[in-house]
């Protein structure tokens, strides 16, 4: 007879695979448990360590007999075997599941196993069996008999409460889940969250909404709105489920995110030659940032759509005059004159238009010949051709241009698509819901709602408050989210923010954008780590330095020192070094235009210097300059840790960090 299974909490097993450094698994223990016949309805998890270094980085596995995608049950206790022996580390596997906060083991002194293989029940109408629950001590300590736990099912709000029948790459019918013979199914916890109520495109209606325009005519809204509505959308949920895959892989330490672009794009700025500039210098910083750092980037733009800006106060005063502030171009113009300053619906209309003309341009750029790695040499700005800077990207160029040349003379094309094009996603801050509303549609595919107006967006630091218009809003889509997190940020209201979000606890679907200050984010992220840790939660952890060290100038005007924006990404990898979690991205507002607003930089721009192409619309943006400065000081950062993990490595970079 065999002996039973040994499980481990959702919230250990959690730990162990968001964050390999959390416990460190032995090496050379195999348990005698032979593989079950029957894992699971849809795919199988496998995590090896006998063939890892320590600490262990989890390997994961699929079976080639389920091929499909899968989104498990949330919550419970998972059953942990030895994978068959077909189930090598082949076929590499993100995990796209949801593993929720659950309650500890019943017997703390459960030793982590050598190989662990999670048995997961899919998400249909079917109830599983049981769950058998079995102290675990030492090898040499006998087990004690199964106990059998009948289970509950939660349930499933918001994104999750689509229709079945229209969510095949999640759903399986009731007969076909019941006639596999598996016993080992996931338990629910006991602890549920509060009930979010039913979500619709407009619930959000009923809650507190910060941050909205008040438009002199309702009906001239309701109009702009109801011809929002038959637009098509500016971009497509299949885009936006790839993206989430992504950032899923950041969360795991497998890719890092560059979101980048302007701080509020604008109307009179709006040129194929300034949309090709920033796409250019992301384009370099992603060259540099892979080939430095010798890991994938993801390249997200704060473009197509980054038009709403929140404000600290409602009105403006000048001289005694007192005029509503400006929200953006796509809510009223930035002249401080009345006309200008009131808000006008058909503003929205125009931004629709901007963006998808934005857009078309970006995806030609992308996948046009552009961004072919063979012309990794030719994306060097003019105004950078005798920069310290641009001398270093050249030298970069060369070395990829040789590695090129090699692969050719290897019998390697380099004629591959991803050779010759990059994924390029869009995001925006979700500030004006009247829009977002508009542009949300039900996909046809899964039956979710996504928000057509971009791939990603996220809430503000002034828009997140849990019982929000914002937060009801984006928990109903199901888009890649961004929370937007200062040192004010209590521990507890994250993990609460990020459960509401995102109740199944699916990888990628949750990136956290921390804008502190090189100080308090020494002080203040690890407590927010831990708690995320502990509450058994998977995010995407990045980088926003620039919010937090922005300062005025003598002249008056807001400006940003490159050396505190340095600190600040210091900060946070030393905090993530610290915590043994994973520094996922960086996140800035920056152009490819050869601006003086941010202050520093090896061309060291003074303050004498920020009048001469002061520019900004909204906040101050590094420069073409700066920001490839900065992407070699984090691919440095990104190949020293790869170094001490033991991994692969690339040629040292110039400038040590």
């Amino acid at each position: 007879m065999h002996k039973p299974s040994t499980i481990v909490s959702g919230q250990r097993l959690g730990r162990l695979i968001a964050e390999p450094n959390a416990e460190n698994l032995p090496s050379t223990h195999t348990p005698t448990v032979p593989p079950p016949q029957a894992i699971c309805d849809r795919a199988l998890l496998v995590i090896d360590a006998n063939s890892l270094p320590n600490p262990v980085a989890p390997t994961l596995s699929k079976s080639p007999n389920c091929p499909s995608p899968f989104v498990p049950p949330p919550g419970g206790n998972y059953h942990l075997h030895p994978p068959p022996s077909s189930l090598t580390a082949t076929n590499p596997l993100l995990l796209r599941d949801a593993l929720h906060r659950t309650t500890p083991p019943p017997n703390p002194t459960y030793p982590p196993l050598a190989r662990l293989a999670m048995a997961l029940a899919t998400n249909s109408a079917a109830t599983a069996a049981a769950a058998a629950a079995v102290s675990g001590g030492a090898a040499s300590q006998p087990r004690r008999a199964a106990a059998f736990v009948p289970l509950k099912r939660r349930t499933i709000s918001a994104i999750h409460a689509a229709d079945p029948s229209k969510n095949n790459g999640s759903a399986v019918p009731a007969a076909a889940a019941s006639s596999k013979a598996s016993s080992f199914a996931v338990a629910t916890p006991e602890k549920k969250p509060a009930a979010q109520g039913k979500w619709t495109v407009d619930s959000w209606k009923s809650k507190k909404a910060l941050q909205l325009p008040e438009y002199p005519s309702q009906e001239e809204l309701d109009s702009v709105l109801k011809t929002i509505e038959t637009f098509p959308p500016v971009v497509f949920a299949g885009e936006a489920r790839h993206l989430e895959e992504r950032l899923a892989e950041a969360a795991m330490g497998r890719a890092f995110v560059l979101q980048g672009g302007d701080c509020a794009e604008s109307f009179k700025e709006f040129h194929a030659n300034n949309i090709r500039d920033t796409f250019r210098i992301l384009l370099q910083m992603g060259a540099v940032l892979m080939f430095g750092g010798q890991v994938p980037v993801v390249k997200v733009g704060r473009m197509a759509g980054q038009f709403a800006k929140p404000r600290s106060e409602a009105f403006e005063e000048r001289d005694g005059v007192k005029l509503p502030s400006y929200r953006g171009d796509n809510v009223n113009g930035d002249d401080f004159t009345e006309k200008s300053r009131v808000p006008d619906p058909q503003r929205m209309i125009r931004a629709y238009a901007q963006s998808v003309a934005t857009l078309n341009l970006l995806r030609a750029f992308a996948t046009g010949g552009y961004a072919a790695m063979q012309r990794v040499t030719q994306w060097n700005l003019d105004f950078m051709d005798h920069s310290e800077q641009g001398d270093r990207y050249r030298e970069l160029a060369h070395r990829v241009d040789e590695a090129l040349g090699f692969m050719t003379a290897a019998g390697l094309t380099v004629d591959h698509p991803i050779m010759t094009t990059t994924d390029f996603w869009t995001s925006h801050e979700c500030l004006l819901l009247p829009y977002e509303q508009a542009l949300t549609r039900e996909d046809s595919t899964s039956g979710l709602f996504y928000d057509c107006s971009a791939h990603m967006l996220w809430v503000g630091e002034r828009t997140r408050q849990l019982d929000g218009a914002h937060v009801e809003f984006l928990r109903g889509v199901a888009n890649p989210l961004g929370i937007k997190v200062s040192d004010k940020m209590n521990p507890s209201d994250l993990v609460k923010l990020i459960e509401i979000l995102n109740p199944s606890n699916k990888p990628g679907r949750i990136t956290i954008i921390t804008r502190m200050g090189a100080e308090n984010m020494r002080v203040k992220l690890p407590h927010l780590i831990r708690a995320v840790r502990n509450a058994g939660l998977i995010v995407t952890w990045i980088t926003d330095p620039m919010h937090g060290n922005t300062i005025k100038a003598p002249c008056g005007l807001k400006t940003r020192p490159f050396d505190s924006i340095l600190a600040e990404v210091r900060a946070f990898f030393d905090v993530h070094d610290q915590e043994g979690s994973h520094p996922g991205g960086i996140h800035l507002e920056m152009t490819g235009q050869n601006v003086t607003e941010c202050i520093g930089g090896s061309r060291t721009v003074t303050f004498d210097d920020l009048s001469d192409r002061y520019h900004t619309h909204c906040d101050p943006r590094l420069n073409a300059s700066q920001s490839l400065e900065l992407a070699f000081i984090i691919a440095e950062r990104l190949r020293k840790r790869r170094m001490r993990s033991g991994l692969n490595n690339s040629l040292p970079l110039p400038l040590a960090f």
